[in-house]
């Protein structure tokens, strides 16, 4: 089943990316925005829980802005759990802590 799930996220991960090419978008990050990357200093990490970091990269992440939209700024994903229960998680940029 893990094979058939990393299969289909590989397939929507391919759609994703040339539908983003197709709007406009740009889905891959320019080495000018990588450099930058790497002189921002990192959060402190600490331990997983309410007050800790979770790397939640991993998530096939929809945005919910319009197809015109230019800033992804807001994301959600849903997880599927036991006795029929969905999960929704929905990020929200904090743009003013990159200031």
């Amino acid at each position: 089943m893990a094979t058939i799930d990393q299969s289909h996220r590989f397939i929507l991960k391919r759609i994703a990316h040339r539908v983003m090419l197709q709007r406009g978008l740009l889905p891959d990050f320019s080495a000018a925005a990588l450099a930058e990357l790497d002189r921002l200093a990192s959060p402190s990490k600490t331990s997983a829980g309410p007050q800790g970091l979770h790397d939640l990269r991993s998530l096939l992440w929809a945005s919910i802005d319009n197809d015109d939209s230019r800033d992804l700024d807001q994301l959600s994903v849903a997880e599927a759990l036991p006795g029929d229960k969905i999960k929704v998680l929905v990020a929200i940029a904090d743009v003013d802590s990159l200031h």
